[in-house]
């Protein structure tokens, strides 16, 4: 038997490796130190990884030599144990191919890629490439027809080509313009008498006009033919898509609206010396672009819109929306506009499905879209509706359908919903629009999902080992037994390899950062854990940054009022803490929402991490919650703030403070509070509406009037404010500046085009006006949203540290 590459190489590190002696005390950790630039400090992690086609080598992006950008590194796995990441070459990354995708031909022998704007066929066997197209016009996105003997590919970014793979021919598919069709001049009554009496009265004239006319009839029977001429007038093209028959374009068209204004972002600091405006977005409210679904059938040389009026449910209108005083409710059938996304296509070209999503984000359909010689319908296959919003992981929304496609049979479609309140794999006939399925089930999120090539089983990433966990599974595609693939605790990001039989996972714990691992995929059908262990091929950190024995944090669970349990990190000094427990605490509050940061790996928020072991240094108890509308804990915990940003989210920092005073020796006086962007937000209604419950409190680039922040993200949650000012009111701390008690820091980026610095300065001058003194407002001239400067980083984190230290 034939030792595998993974044991041998584990043996050795074995018996080379020492145990390392347990540290007695700890290196001085400061500001300088852990905002400098993490390229030199930290390290950089590898990232991007992905496969060779024939499955014996790993690409990804690394940076070990601290060089200003990451290079290309490449891990050969064809002798007994991987061999050293070596350095790709500049000759051979221009002759490489594109990381594997979708654009595989049915037997997964053959493959497509676009590169530099061109496109290229692929042999996956013997690793032989073709040049199909080499222009000044990019082409992208290839795919087979249905019968596998061409490739459509989209040029310009709009029309769609086809290259015959025998012949070579190059036919163009579509003949999209973005004009409006000139109008034929129209003759007037009298012109018309005036032609029509000349060609009465002159054989000539007649006769030249009859032979002129018989002339441009056999040109026209004589010429190629061409695809229709369809002016998208002042509308915007997206995802033109042909069918595998070759018979039908699917294509969305969008209008924007004339009266949507725009915002702009003053950039002070620019190289010019002059103060130049960055063109921003529109605020939430403002009117949105209405799309249109089209068809051209290329075998009647006509175009469809796909009506939506006959959807189920379209004409629904908003419950929980409360009616102005004095007027009267709104009782007219108004179609709510939609967007539709796909089409989604079985592999034998006969069924097709689209997802239709409602603007107002209540509604997602599935539904199955009959083509043939007459106008376009739709079927229901399964409709989700939420009085929230519609989300979770794999759903989809904005250009994408969601995760799902047809397993062998051509028939049945797998999809992702989050209708029993986690997002899980379902099953239903598209034929038969019946015989819905549910695959997975229980208090845990399919997060990611990969049929494999052989449409027998999926292969799933879970967090239902914990939270705060993320794992790899089999599954087959009728549900039942999953079988874990992977067995490090912690995050195991997998990239499969094209073969099935090796993962590629880069791995992390929470105070460990991400590594590249490789690992034999245990064969199917055997139970339990697998029994090969990940072959670690990578070490990112400095040497200066593993010097310091960085903490891996409790991981507790803190009951709220309401009883749901609140997943929490927990600092805390420990037995070689140069200063002990101090009675002071800290909660920090993530950004994003819907982000998840109590989990057992390392944080994007890695500069806060280093921050909270700075702080426990100094004698503080650091928490870092997974409040109310945070990711990871299925749709209730994700749209627990409904309506009330501000509400739960902020009851969940309040419960767990009060569990610090009851349970960890915190004093109740002494508790801090900080985060950036929502988490900045949270930070100024804790100050606000909470002032006796935090003592201080750092807001970081802080939303403080939602109406003024975007829509696509705001409306799923408060609605739009014109028709539901209760929420916006309520959730806006502007409104409650006047019970601020404590110190507060607010810092913001002045070139912020996400949340824009205007938000600090409407809040600055509430403030004044206020007469508040116990507040300072730190401006960061050429900062966004998320630093770049390890000058600002410095500066800001001073700052807080300092108010920390002098108000707690």
């Amino acid at each position: 038997m034939k030792t595998p590459f993974w044991l041998l190489s584990l043996l050795a590190t074995q018996a080379l490796a020492q145990p390392a002696p347990k540290p007695t005390t700890r290196p001085t950790l400061t500001i300088e130190t852990i905002m400098q630039d993490p390229k030199t400090w930290v390290g950089t992690s590898p990232t991007n990884p992905y496969w060779s086609d024939d499955s014996k080598t790993i690409y990804f992006n690394w940076n070990p030599e601290r060089a200003l950008g990451d290079s290309l590194y490449k891990v050969a796995l064809t002798g007994k144990t991987p061999a050293k990441p070596a350095k790709v070459s500049v000759a051979e990354r221009l002759s490489l191919p594109t990381a594997p995708v979708e654009a595989y031909n049915k037997t997964y022998t053959q493959r497509l890629f676009d590169k530099n704007g061109d496109i290229y066929w692929l042999d996956v066997k013997t690793g032989r490439i073709r040049q199909l197209t080499n222009t000044v016009e990019p082409e992208s996105d290839p795919v087979f027809t249905g019968d596998e003997k061409a490739v459509v590919f989209r040029r310009g970014g709009s029309n769609l080509y086809k290259f015959d793979l025998q012949t070579g021919e190059l036919t163009q598919l579509t003949d999209f313009r973005p004009t409006t069709k000139k109008a034929e001049p129209k003759s007037t009554d009298e012109e018309k008498f005036l032609k029509t009496e000349q060609l009465r009265l002159s054989t000539v004239i007649r006769e030249r006009k009859e032979n002129k006319d018989e002339a441009e009839r056999i040109n026209k029977a004589n010429r190629p033919k061409r695809p229709k001429e369809i002016y998208l007038d002042d509308k915007r093209l997206m995802t033109a898509q042909l069918s595998p028959n070759g018979r039908y374009v699917t294509y969305k068209v969008g209008k924007n609206p004339s009266n949507a204004k725009n915002t702009i972002v003053p950039n002070y600091v620019t190289e010019s010396g002059y103060t130049e405006d960055i063109s921003g977005r529109t605020k939430v409210g403002a009117p949105l672009m209405s799309q249109e679904f089209m068809v051209y059938d290329i075998q009647k040389d006509t175009v469809w819109t796909v009506s939506t009026k006959s959807i189920p449910g379209i004409n629904d209108k908003q419950a929980d929306l409360p009616t102005p005083k004095g007027a009267k409710a709104d009782t007219t059938k108004k179609a709510r506009p939609v967007t539709i996304n796909g089409p989604v296509w079985s592999d034998d070209g006969k069924l097709a499905v689209v997802v239709v999503r409602s603007q107002d984000n209540k509604d997602r359909w599935i539904m199955r879209l009959d083509l043939g010689d007459s106008a376009p319908k739709l079927a229901l296959l399964d409709r989700q509706h939420e009085d929230s919003w519609v989300g979770g992981p794999g759903v989809g929304g904005g250009f994408s359908p969601g995760n799902m496609n047809f397993l062998a049979d051509n028939q049945t479609l797998w999809f992702q919903s989050e209708a029993d309140g986690y997002s899980h794999i379902y099953t239903i006939n598209v034929q038969t629009a019946s015989s819905k399925k549910q695959l997975t089930k229980g208090k845990f999120e399919v997060q990611q999902v990969q049929l494999s090539k052989d449409k027998t089983h999926f292969f799933l990433q879970t967090n239902e080992m914990h939270p705060g966990e993320q794992h790899f599974y089999r599954m087959p595609v009728t549900g039942g037994e999953r079988t874990r693939l992977t067995t490090m605790s912690g995050a195991n990001d997998v990239t499969l390899s094209p073969d099935e039989t090796r993962m590629a996972i880069r791995y992390s714990t929470s105070n460990k950062p991400w590594e590249l691992y490789v690992v034999d995929v245990p064969t199917a059908g055997k139970k339990g854990s697998p029994n090969s262990t990940p072959v670690k091929l990578t070490d990112s950190p400095t040497d200066a940054f593993k010097a310091y024995p960085w903490r891996v944090p409790a991981f507790v669970t803190i009951p709220s009022r309401d009883g749901q349990p609140i997943y929490a990190r927990l600092y805390k000094p420990d037995s070689i803490s140069p200063v002990k427990a101090n009675g002071k605490a800290v909660v920090f509050v993530h950004g994003a929402g819907y982000l998840q940061n109590a989990h057992k790996w390392w944080s994007q928020y890695f500069r806060e991490y280093m921050f909270h072991n700075l702080l426990v240094d100094k004698g503080y108890t650091v928490l870092d919650i997974d409040y109310r509308a945070s990711a990871g804990y299925g749709r209730d915990w994700r749209t627990g703030i409904y309506r009330f940003m501000g509400g739960k989210d902020l009851e969940d920092h309040v419960d767990a403070a009060k569990w610090l005073v009851q349970t960890q020796g915190v004093k109740e006086k002494s508790i801090g509070i900080y985060g950036g962007s929502y988490g900045g937000f949270i930070t100024l209604m804790a100050m606000f509406t909470t002032p006796d419950v935090f003592a201080a409190g750092a807001a970081l680039r802080p939303v403080t009037d939602w109406a003024a922040y975007n829509h696509g993200y705001t409306a799923n949650i408060l609605n739009e404010p014109q028709a539901d000012s209760l929420s916006y009111r309520r959730s806006s701390p502007i409104n409650f500046a006047e019970g601020l008690k404590g110190h507060l820091l607010i810092c913001h980026g002045m070139v912020d085009v996400n949340v824009h610095y205007q938000d600090a300065v409407r809040l600055a001058q509430r403030l004044i006006e206020l007469r508040k003194e116990n507040w300072e407002l730190a401006s960061y001239p050429v900062e966004d949203h998320g630093f770049v400067e390890p000058t600002s980083w410095m500066d800001e984190y001073k700052r807080i540290l300092k108010l920390f230290e002098e108000r707690l």
